[in-house]
């Protein structure tokens, strides 16, 4: 499975992603001149646009004929984009998807209160909606976000993280908007309680795999394809998957290494070379993506209620793209 599985869905949906991305420039507009030139850098720089394809697709695929999906999607893209800018000010990043990251060109401080801008502009493009479910969905997934954030700087550095914890945090962190993106698909659809549960757990799920294939590219993408800097979790101490299956099977002496390394933050020059031996040697990569797998044959399960359709079928090799990418 290649990109191409992504550019389907994004063929399918291209007159209402043009929408989307039209709706999503009016709306970064501002009288405060470094507003739209800040959001405009990270918007430029790319992405998947996944988050509001999903909203897009379980829309079509519950058979809506409106044009409510469209502001939605840009909501869940603005909710994104501004977690990313606040993401990257804690993180300290310096490149995002291959290009200077917005705190490393504009500041922290810029970075903070655009990020603030863009999720007041999701809220009003909530409002707009006018359904009280919309709001409830996307509100919680908002706290939930920050939420997962904040659980992940209370395990950083932290080798006694569990998995269960770790799981917690990307739920948080990362899962819950894809969730959330694609129930309120369903919901403008008008569809059933049990179909919208349906689309919030295949949201969960494809969430919670594209989290696991991020920590394991940290370790095993190159810089240029990855369009950030490898090891970037190893340097902030994060206690990811492929670093929890390698301290399930360290040796004492390897244990020594990540407590100096992670728990204490003494960090050398050879050290992520080291990590990343470590990582090879327990076969960490390929255990995490067989975890990333299981996650998507359960997503993919969750479409077969759905009616036969070309929008489903390209739902499913999008969710499988997503353990195949390699960025």
């Amino acid at each position: 499975m290649t990109t191409d599985a992504l550019g389907r869905l994004t063929a399918l949906l291209e007159a209402e992603m043009k929408a989307v991305n039209e709706a999503i420039l009016a709306r970064m507009d501002s009288p405060v001149a470094l507003i739209p030139q800040l959001a405009a850098h990270i918007v430029a720089a790319g992405g998947k646009r996944m988050r509001p394809l999903l909203t897009l697709a379980a829309a079509r695929l519950c058979g809506y004929q409106g044009e409510r999906q469209i502001k939605l999607a840009a909501c869940v893209e603005f909710i994104h984009t501004a977690t990313l800018l606040h993401d990257d000010v804690v993180d300290e990043s310096k490149l995002r998807r291959g290009f200077a990251s917005a705190n490393a060109l504009f500041g922290n401080q810029a970075s903070v209160l655009v990020g603030d801008f863009l999720f007041s502009r999701s809220f009003e493009l909530m409002v707009e909606d006018g359904s009280q479910e919309v709001l409830r969905i996307l509100a919680a997934a908002s706290a939930t976000i920050a939420e997962g954030e904040v659980l992940q700087l209370t395990t950083q550095n932290d080798l006694s993280t569990t998995e269960e914890k770790y799981f917690e945090v990307i739920r948080g962190k990362t899962a819950a908007l894809f969730a959330a993106a694609a129930e309120v698909g369903g919901v403008v659809a008008g569809a059933s309680a049990e179909d919208n549960a349906a689309l919030r757990d295949f949201g969960m799920d494809l969430g919670i795999a594209f989290q696991l294939v991020d920590d394991a590219l940290d370790y095993a993408a190159s810089q240029a394809e990855l369009g950030k800097t490898v090891g970037d979790d190893f340097r902030e101490g994060k206690l990811t998957y492929p670093v929890l299956l390698a301290l399930e099977a360290a040796t004492s002496a390897e244990r020594d290494f990540w407590t100096r390394t992670l728990a204490e933050g003494e960090q050398g020059e050879d050290d992520l070379p080291t990590a990343l031996r470590l990582i090879e040697q327990h076969d960490a990569i390929r255990r995490t993506i067989r975890r990333a797998d299981a996650f998507i044959d359960r997503a993919v399960g969750l479409l077969l209620r759905f009616p036969e359709s070309e929008i489903r079928a390209a739902l499913a090799d999008m969710a499988r793209y997503t353990t195949a990418r390699k960025y």
